[in-house]
């Protein structure tokens, strides 16, 4: 978990600031919404897959327009 110790002379808003930036680069967000709903292993490799479909059709994408210039 992230915490922050109030320096002094910090404000209230300076500190909520930073906490909300270790949050952020801790990443307790992005792994709490990913726990937010049960995801079967099957489920994770059929995402991963479509996900690595659409990367590799975007790559050859990416060249075709290269070479056409």
């Amino acid at each position: 978990m992230a915490d922050v110790m109030l320096r002094e002379g910090e404000s209230q808003e300076a500190l909520l600031r930073r906490f909300r930036k270790k949050v952020m680069r801790a990443g307790v967000l992005r792994d709490a919404k990913k726990k937010r709903w049960f995801v079967s292993k099957s489920e994770k490799r059929r995402i991963a897959k479509r996900k690595a479909i659409r990367k590799h059709r975007r790559r050859e994408w990416r060249l075709k327009s290269r070479i056409r210039r």
